[in-house]
């Protein structure tokens, strides 16, 4: 494992840094040396489904914790900051889906074991969410649009309780061929049930639609914004 990770050592040491690709091999050798420490163990479960379900979530929060630190233990994870030296459009842990899902198809053309594959995918599977929801769980936003007559309270309490603005967009029913106000609303997963809360106690019968946001930036998400600045700045 070590020797097959020195070439992208040596591209590493001169996009990324020496400092990273010092962090990588600390990483790499303590992976390898744990790897056979670990294989004189017995195996917890037995269950190749239950092994793919846990280890996934294991490795995904473990490689979430060694790339939040600017580091790798080589392979995908070490790939992937390569990749994103040259694009950092890509997601770290699309990247290492994508990768480690070529090596599956790979070793299932050269093995010869379709079954092992399928199993290696749920676990790939899991290690990128895993790898997403360290990333962005915490940070992670949500949009809402309420439809209310009652728009001009919902926004003022919303406001007033939650500490998040509202935005008024013009809108027309299109059924009731009707004028409308829509509200848009941006807030973290506990904000947004709260902002529910709100316009539901004030109209029944709002039309309320929530969805996901992959980032927010601007007025009220300021701090969000300094603290991925200031890691780029660590990491450049």
């Amino acid at each position: 494992m070590f020797i097959l990770n020195l070439p992208l050592f040596f591209v590493a040491f001169f996009r990324v840094g020496k400092k990273f690709v010092l962090k990588s091999i600390i990483g790499t050798f303590l992976l390898s040396m744990f790897i056979n420490i670990l294989e004189h163990f017995p195996a917890i479960t037995t269950d190749k489904f239950l092994a793919c379900i846990y280890g996934g979530i294991i490795m995904g929060i473990g490689t979430a914790i060694i790339l939040k630190v600017n580091g790798s233990t080589g392979g995908s994870d070490l790939l992937s900051y390569v990749v994103r030296s040259f694009n950092d459009k890509f997601k770290s842990g699309d990247l290492i889906i994508w990768v480690d899902t070529g090596i599956i198809i790979l070793s299932i053309f050269v093995f010869n074991e379709i079954e092992i594959g399928l199993y290696s995918a749920i676990a790939i599977f899991l290690m990128g969410k895993m790898i997403d929801i360290v990333f962005e769980g915490v940070n992670f936003t949500k949009v809402m649009f309420i439809v209310s007559d009652n728009y001009n309270e919902i926004a003022k309490i919303v406001g007033e309780d939650v500490q998040r603005g509202s935005t008024g967009i013009y809108a027309k029913g299109m059924h009731s061929n009707e004028d409308k106000m829509m509200l848009l609303c941006v807030g973290k997963r506990g904000e947004i049930v709260r902002i529910k809360k709100i316009a539901t106690d004030i109209d029944k019968k709002a039309f309320i639609v929530i969805f996901n946001a992959r980032e927010a930036w601007g007025k009220g998400f300021e701090k969000e914004l300094l603290n991925i600045n200031k890691n780029i700045n660590k990491k450049t």
